[in-house]
């Protein structure tokens, strides 16, 4: 498979090539914690890593390596290793390359579980972490020290939304010779080609848009050549493997993301344009959006959206946000996204940053578009305000 063809073929066809002794479109699913050689001489070459094979189940076999090997493909990167979450993906790529007095710029906007493992984890083994406002672009130089070694992105944040000035951000950090790790969960592969704009290692979890059906827990860690020792040393270190089931559902769910990416974006946009006009609703937080801040980096880095976005609504009592919430047919409450279900999330972002200036009453809903009818979504929502206007 070539660069000539187009994403909504790549994603059909990446990793499907390999001999897999039987000629069926989907590599089957290898089962197996031991793998045997066949005799001294590859056992040897197994103990000094120079076999050709993985020595173990855990670094490997044909059903992750296939799914491992269209990742990388679609990013242009030089190999992927998947991992047992998102996080830790993004907690392997931090021990990579942080050690004891290394100093860590994270992103004010991150990702909530990315934080408590700043805070709670890194900073026990002597890692210091100094938080940045989301849009400080070229700004970042003034928080730059002698042992910043890793500058963390999530552009866009996953709850509230905020750009990024990724080649401005990573230019700085080259600079400085420190690394730029990017949490591209939201743009996927499709949208957003990291390499092509500085980033030194990717991570995405693939439970949201690759796999796509709300099955299965898995992340991934995508690097170019150069970057590719530190973290194959934490990842065989850590242990944090993915399974073979959920690589072969994560492979399924890839064939299919392309036409779901579509829809959900559509949707998405057709939702937050209705949320737009309601008197309840104070503003949207869609970088796809025209009006939003971050519009013009949106279009500058990305080619696409997705449907997960935010609304900023009138603070009201907690009764009136129950009746609203409690009552939702369509809309559920849950933490993840990225799958074929509407999902429904409020929050203060006051309590989750401390870079960055948030009113402690402000509410924000966050909401992830599936694929039911973007028209019963809207009844569902207009429903949910009616009840809370009726219990305010």
């Amino acid at each position: 498979m070539t660069q000539k063809h187009k994403n909504e073929t790549r994603v059909v066809t990446l990793g499907r090539e390999g001999d897999f002794g039987f000629p069926s479109v989907n590599p089957p699913v290898y089962r197996t914690s031991t793998v045997v050689f066949p005799d001294l001489e590859a056992f040897d070459k197994g103990e000094a890593g120079t076999w050709e094979l993985p020595t173990y189940g855990r670094f490997g076999n044909p059903t992750k390596d296939s799914l491992a090997q269209a990742l990388s493909e679609l990013q242009d990167a030089y190999h992927t290793v998947l991992t047992t979450s998102g996080l830790a993906a993004i907690t392997t790529s931090l021990m990579a390359f942080l050690g004891q007095g290394d100093h860590l710029l994270m992103v004010d906007s991150v990702y909530g579980p990315t934080r408590k493992f700043c805070n709670m984890e890194l900073n026990r083994f002597g890692v210091e972490t100094t938080y940045y406002d989301p849009t400080i672009g070229a700004g970042i130089k003034e928080l730059m020290q002698p042992n910043t070694k890793v500058i963390f992105l999530e552009s866009p944040g996953s709850m509230t939304f905020e750009m990024q000035d990724i080649e401005a951000i990573t230019s700085i950090a080259h600079e400085a010779g420190a690394i730029v790790i990017a949490d591209n969960t939201w743009a996927t592969p499709l949208y957003f080609k990291p390499f092509d704009w500085g980033i030194d290692i990717s991570i995405h979890s693939c439970t949201k848009y690759i796999a796509g059906h709300s099955d299965l827990i898995m992340g991934m860690i995508s690097v170019p050549e150069k970057h590719l020792p530190p973290i194959m040393r934490a990842w065989k270190n850590i242990g944090t493997c993915s399974n073979s089931d959920d690589a072969y559902l994560a492979a399924r769910g890839l064939r299919t993301m392309a036409v779901r990416l579509k829809q959900h974006e559509r949707a998405a946009i057709e939702v937050a344009e209705w949320l737009k006009g309601r008197d309840e609703v104070i503003r949207i937080l869609h970088p796809a959006m025209p009006d939003d801040p971050g519009h013009a980096l949106w279009k500058k880095y990305m080619t696409g959206a997705c449907g997960l976005f935010a609304a900023q609504i009138k603070p009201v009592a907690r009764p009136a946000l129950a009746a609203m919430l409690d009552g939702m047919e369509l809309f559920k409450m849950g933490f993840s996204w990225g799958g074929f279900e509407s999902l429904i999330v409020p929050f203060k972002p006051a309590s989750l940053r401390t870079a960055t200036s948030w009113e402690k009453d402000d509410l924000i809903l966050r909401l992830h578009v599936g694929l039911e009818d973007p028209g019963d979504l809207i009844a569902d929502l207009e429903a949910g305000f009616a009840r809370m206007k009726k219990a305010a």
